[in-house]
This record gives C-alpha cells, sequence and structure tokens, in this order.
C-alpha cells in the first residue's frame, strides 16, 4: 500500500462514518490522525452532542473489535484489565478478560470514578499491555483508548491527575453542531424509522486491523527534517520556560506532537512533515498537558491563548 492508496481508504473511511456521525471534519480528521499515530483521545464536552456515537461508529467503519466501561464511583480496576477466577474443576485460577482486551477502547465519563480505577488504564495506554496477577498480557492491535467526560459537572467527579492526561495524544472539544448539521441530525432520525432509509445509513467495516496497521507503518515512514525536528523541540520547550506554566511540555508531549504531525501529513496526502502540520495540532496536543501557574488562573489567562502567542515567538524554519 502507497500513501495514494492510504488516503483513499481514509477517505472510505471518513464517508462510512458520516453515514452515522455529523459533526465537524476537524474533530473527525484529529481523531483519525490520533489512531494513525497509535495515539489514545480525550473527548470533553457537554453531554449529548455525540461523543460516544462517535466512537463507536469509528470503531464499526474501521473494522475494529469495541469494548466499553461506563464508569462510575464504584468501578474497579479489575473491571477494566479482567480478574483472575478460581476453577474448581482444574483447581487452578484462570485469567478472565476485561473489556480492555479490544482494539478500540471506550472509557465513557472517565472522571466519575476514582484516582485508583483510573491508574488501571496507566499501563495500558502506555505500554500496550495489561499486568494481572503479576502476569502480562499484550493487548490487541492496533489498540486506541478514546475516553470522554463532561466539563461540567463537578460533583462526583475527581479529575485526571497529570500523569493520566499526559498519556492521552489529543484532548478534543465538538462543540455544538452546526444549525445545518443538527437539521441533518433531526431528519437521518426521522428516517431511520423508515427500512430502505436504515439500510442506506447503516455504516459498515470499510476497514479491517490489518489496513489500519499497514497505514500506521505508512505514518512512521513520513520524512520529518531535522528543521522541523528543532521547530517541535523549540515549541516544548518554550512551555518549560513559560513562567504562566507550572508544569510545561513532556518528552511524551514532543514525541506525540511528532507522530501526530506525521499522521497528519499522510491523512493530508504527502510523505514529508511541513510546519503547519506542527502549527495546527499545537494546541490538541499541548494545551491539555499544560499545568497554569497560581497567578495565571488567578488572571483568568487561557492555555491556548499562551500557546498562541509561543507560536508567535518561536521561528518558523524554511
Amino acid at each position: 500500500m502507497d500513501i495514494r492508496q492510504a488516503c483513499d481508504k481514509l477517505e472510505q473511511l471518513k464517508e462510512e462514518i458520516h453515514k452515522e456521525f455529523i459533526g465537524k471534519d476537524e474533530v473527525l480528521d484529529n481523531l483519525l490522525v490520533c489512531l494513525l499515530a497509535g495515539g489514545h483521545v480525550l473527548l470533553e464536552d457537554v453531554p449529548g452532542i455525540g461523543k460516544t456515537t462517535l466512537a463507536k461508529v469509528l470503531a464499526k467503519s474501521a473494522g475494529l473489535s469495541l469494548g466499553r466501561i461506563q464508569f462510575t464511583p464504584d468501578t474497579l480496576p479489575g473491571d477494566i484489565t479482567g480478574i483472575s477466577v478460581y476453577d474448581m474443576q482444574s483447581g487452578e485460577f484462570r485469567w478472565k478478560q476485561g473489556p480492555v482486551m479490544n482494539q478500540i477502547l471506550l472509557a465513557d465519563e472517565i472522571n466519575r470514578t476514582s484516582p485508583k480505577t483510573q491508574a488501571g488504564l496507566l499501563e495500558v495506554m502506555a505500554e500496550g499491555q495489561v499486568t494481572v496477577d503479576g502476569k502480562s498480557f499484550a493487548l490487541p492491535e492496533p489498540f486506541m483508548v478514546i475516553s470522554t467526560q463532561n466539563p461540567v459537572e463537578f460533583a462526583g467527579t475527581y479529575p485526571l491527575p497529570e500523569a493520566q492526561m499526559d498519556r492521552f495524544m489529543m484532548k478534543l472539544s465538538m462543540g455544538y453542531p452546526e444549525k445545518e448539521q443538527e437539521f441533518k441530525i433531526a431528519k437521518a432520525l426521522l428516517a431511520k424509522n423508515a427500512e430502505e432509509a436504515e439500510e442506506q445509513q447503516t455504516s459498515e467495516g470499510v476497514l479491517n486491523a490489518a489496513d489500519i496497521l499497514e497505514i500506521r507503518k505508512l505514518t512512521g515512514e513520513v520524512r520529518v527534517s531535522d528543521a522541523v525536528i528543532n521547530y517541535i523541540e523549540s515549541i516544548i520547550a518554550e512551555t518549560r520556560k513559560e513562567e504562566r506554566f507550572r508544569l510545561g511540555g513532556s518528552t511524551r508531549a514532543l514525541l506525540a506532537l511528532l507522530q501526530a504531525s506525521q499522521a497528519k501529513a499522510l491523512l493530508d496526502g504527502r510523505d514529508f512533515v511541513k510546519p503547519d502540520d506542527v502549527k495546527a495540532l499545537v494546541t490538541p496536543v499541548l494545551a491539555h498537558r499544560m499545568v497554569l501557574s497560581t497567578e495565571a488562573r488567578r488572571q483568568k489567562v487561557s492555555v491556548e491563548r499562551i500557546l498562541t502567542e509561543i507560536l508567535t515567538h518561536v521561528r518558523i524554519p524554511a
């Protein structure tokens, strides 16, 4: 498979997703960037705008298995990773797999569970494996975590710690649909009652796991010049020197921005990364990793605004 063929398949995938999901193209493109780059996504927005629907449709259209966890305050780590169950016949413990053993894991309302349970995803997201009773099990490939959280309600929620946030390649906000999009959503709901319309609009898998892995391999082969690498490093360095940030970008953040830029270039049909790819991804890749200082919070300065200022200061390579 070459880049042209990969782009054709990705266009088919987007068309298939749009049969059931009507939303902003930018959000879908960034979600696909994370899928191709091997990253994880945090969807943060108000309830009822399609976060869960987007994750489900992506899994079905890409031909990937989906595991879902509805997080609650009493959810335990074993509910994610699986548990060891004693087998009376064999007299031994056997591992009962959890929903994490799927190619796409939908962690719904992740901030509604305790930090102990949230920590159950740390190894999963960073190392692609799960350890139960001292035994490690590799996760199926390709693997991706899509988490959702509601930023409005704070009662009964547990903010994600910095170590957890740093493992998400991007944090995306879908926002309310445009008027025309909501009209299409309403019409689609009415049409779904008719059997013929339902057959036309139900998406099917146009790709499979092997296709995604092959496109991921192509993504890793997208060329990145030394000048662009230095550009990325300069941006990360500026976040570390910025006084309004109590916590700047980590090395993981640098690598995430690099890999996301490669995926965006491939999605655009190129085999090389441009500085514009990096600039377009700075906010979704870095914003959720930055921790504002007390003074910056008091002045109500947004992370996005500071990142925009940093981009104006860093010299763009020719």
